[in-house]
């Protein structure tokens, strides 16, 4: 019997992309039950894919441009620009592109992960202190030129703690001594050394928008540097100093610009290391709900509505995934709608669902070094074995 199905993945990290993990399960299906219609729709949550999967599938065109890397090295990364007319009414809603837009104006795309992620960084390079969001700044900078008439910023995959200090210089603020030296960039290693900050934001830089969805702060338990600092190489004894200095900066750049330094303390103000606070402080920029925007982007709830299976996956599924964002958002509003979902995933864990079919693609007892090479083809065997049983629907 015909189904048609869709494919809603989000990233296996440090593993498989989206759009890899869709294609995987296709190919996989198109094997098993060749009859069946399949539509891909990868999911981006603001890190790696974010940029090309919205251009992608607005029909807008990617740009390549060189920038500085995590650690100051240069290298080159893309974002998107997508014609304003191309993106679902949804959407413009949300960045204020329903009207006084000027015919033919574009959207740019762009996702940190790009050019400040840490993934770009093997495990030896990860260390807070020396990293920069600078080259995330550069190509905001690029956009602008290009004439965009709105910036669009997912800020998954971070590789740096530096409260955007890094991008704000390269949109136009300066950072100095109490000798009147320039520091830059800007990473946290040198920040004892600033005492002023000057500046003001490009001048044809349109407005900004973050795809967040995180609800941390800058600062405390639930601060950046205390979640997310030691996955990006933050040693323990060291957090109380950063710590200290994060506030000292965000209180000097809030200064500096007549702001609030109340702003630290919003919910999403820590997302990437302290990027979202640095540009809500310098540029004026807005949080937007990631995982509602992307929805409407990729008119979600439609697809959902047509299809007769959902399956989707990342990772790592567990109750967390469940409260609304990603997949476990996509199996919630699809379970809403009475489909039936399959989740595949490298790791179950702990998911109160008895609705979801979950499979875990990962070979019990396997190294996770194994697991990680291996997803791909993991992947493609779990989907094959789970839908070549007749009442796998």
């Amino acid at each position: 019997m015909t189904r048609n199905v869709l494919l809603a993945f989000d990233k296996f990290k440090d593993s498989l992309t989206a759009q890899a993990a869709c294609e995987i399960t296709a190919a996989a299906l198109k094997a098993v039950r060749p009859d069946w219609r399949v539509t891909n729709a990868p999911l981006a949550d603001g890190g790696e894919g974010f940029a090309g999967i919205l251009t992608r599938s607005a029909g807008g065109r990617m740009i390549r441009e060189q920038v500085a890397g995590p650690r100051g090295e240069t290298l080159q990364a893309e974002f998107g620009m997508v014609p304003v007319e191309a993106i679902p009414e949804g959407a413009r809603r949300r960045l204020q592109l329903s009207s006084g837009v000027s015919s033919g104006g574009e959207v740019a795309i762009i996702e940190m992960a790009c050019a400040s992620g840490l993934a770009l960084l093997p495990a030896s390079k990860r260390d807070p202190w020396q990293t920069t969001s600078r080259g995330t700044g550069e190509l905001m900078c690029a956009a602008a030129h290009l004439g965009a008439v709105g910036i669009l910023l997912g800020v998954g995959g971070s590789a740096s703690n530096d409260l955007g200090l890094g991008a704000l210089s390269a949109l136009g603020f300066r950072f100095t001594s109490s000798e009147g030296a320039i520091i830059d960039p800007p990473i946290p290693a040198r920040w004892k050394s600033i005492v002023g900050v000057s500046g003001a934001p490009l001048a044809a830089l349109p407005p900004v928008h973050i795809a967040c969805d995180v609800t941390n702060p800058l600062l405390g338990m639930r601060g950046a540097a205390t979640v997310y600092g030691p996955q990006k190489g933050l040693k323990e004894e060291d957090l109380p100093v950063l710590e200290a200095e994060s506030k000292r900066l965000g209180e000097l750049l809030c200064s500096a610009v007549g702001k609030a330094p109340e702003l630290m303390a919003v919910p999403g103000a820590g997302a990437a290391g302290g990027i979202a606070f640095g540009l809500m402080a310098g540029v004026g920029a807005r949080l937007l709900p990631g995982f509602d925007l992307v929805s409407e982007w990729l008119d979600l709830d439609s697809r959902l509505g047509t299809a007769d299976l959902v399956v989707t996956g990342e990772g790592r599924f567990d109750d967390s995934s469940l409260e609304g964002k990603g997949p476990g958002a996509v199996a919630a509003r699809a379970l809403e709608l009475g489909k039936p979902v399959h989740v595949f995933a490298g790791q179950i864990a702990s998911v109160g669902r008895d609705q979801l079919s979950l499979h875990a693609i990962t070979p019990p007892g396997t190294p996770m070094v194994d697991a990680l090479r291996d997803a791909a083809k993991n992947l493609d065997v779990a989907v094959r074995r789970v839908f070549s049983i007749a009442d796998s629907v």
